[in-house]
């Protein structure tokens, strides 16, 4: 490398090797930094490496230095810190939207942002159990498209599909083409979820992107006064795992050791009412959905639905249907 060239590129060269190699337990001697450099093919000597650490704080980079033993120089301060890069890390490796593949990259990048001897701790303490990913990395491609359709306030056209007992992809309406204007994109129980107004119900509805294929962008959509008003926030509060149904205010009745599912569930602000020595009640708004009996139904006889009285009658229906699969067993 021609030594003018090699030195333009110097500091980003000495940048790096600090941002790889360094952390406050690891600092870089001012010798293995002349060293490192040599090893770009850029001269160096210790009095100029003075001169460029100082160039670098000038420019903003937090270089500390320490003068024990090892002595040398290291990054002091990163745009992300050890725990936030680990949680990061963390949360990638344990979706099951996320492909093996992709996961195995994104935290590379992630840990890309740290020195190695961090990213070597951070990817010895990734330990997920039992996850099962996905395997279609199409997933990606059609992410990106619902976003153009977003912000260009454009339609989209896909066709939507189940699975067969064969375990085989069947499109629904024999391979009919969906149109909807997507208003949202939103992550749920670890399935991504087209949020968008579909024309054919005249109403919002969602569709799982993993079951999305052939997505294509259509017509641009002016947007109207439906769309402009809408709130991710408030269309799925009370939502079970993205199903749709009829929204009411429920007033549920728990046993007191579930306060603590239900906080997780209904949040924190959800005010709560003793009912009894070890029982109390909440009122929020759900949607009545498969997805809403199952979750209440997991807790047996600890909870029950108190009113509107149609609901009680719809949890009782439900328990019929149950019981009628098992007859007098």
């Amino acid at each position: 490398m021609p030594k003018e060239r090699g030195q333009k590129l110097k500091l980003l060269y000495l940048y790096k090797i600090l941002s790889e190699q360094s952390d406050e337990n690891h600092p870089v001697s001012t010798a293995a930094l002349v060293s490192a450099l040599h090893a770009c093919g850029i001269a160096a000597e210790r009095k100029s490496i003075y001169s460029d650490l100082a160039a670098l704080e000038e420019f903003g980079v937090d270089i500390g230095r320490s003068r024990g033993s090892p002595a040398g120089y290291f990054i002091n301060s990163r745009a992300f810190s050890v725990p936030e890069l680990q949680l990061l890390a963390n949360a990638v490796a344990s979706s099951k939207f996320i492909t093996e593949k992709k996961s195995q990259e994104l935290i590379r990048k992630i840990t890309s942002l740290t020195n190695a001897q961090t990213a070597g701790r951070i990817n010895r303490q990734i330990y997920i159990l039992n996850r099962r990913k996905h395997v279609n990395e199409q997933i990606y491609y059609n992410i990106d498209r619902i976003h153009d359709a977003i912000s260009e306030s454009r339609e989209v056209s896909f066709r939507y599909f189940d699975y067969t007992l064969s375990k085989e992809k069947r499109y629904r309406r024999g391979g009919e083409t969906y149109t909807a204007t997507p208003y949202a994109l939103c992550w749920d129980d670890d399935n991504y979820y087209m949020i968008a107004y579909y024309p054919r119900y005249g109403a919002i509805s969602n569709f799982r992107v993993d079951r999305m294929d052939y997505i294509d962008l259509g017509e641009y959509r002016e947007p109207d006064e439906r769309r402009k008003s809408f709130s991710v926030a408030d269309y799925t509060q009370g939502l079970f795992s993205m199903f749709g149904g009829e929204k009411l205010l429920a007033r549920l009745e728990f046993s007191g050791h579930l306060i603590g599912a239900v906080l997780d569930r209904f949040g924190r602000d959800v005010a709560v009412e003793r009912t009894g020595e070890d029982r109390f009640a909440v009122s929020a708004d759900i949607v009545v959905s498969p997805a809403f009996w199952g979750w209440l139904f997991q807790f047996g006889a600890d909870a029950r639905v108190l009113g509107p009285e149609r609901l009680r009658a719809a949890a009782a229906a439900e328990i019929r249907r149950l019981h009628a699969l098992y007859g007098e067993a």
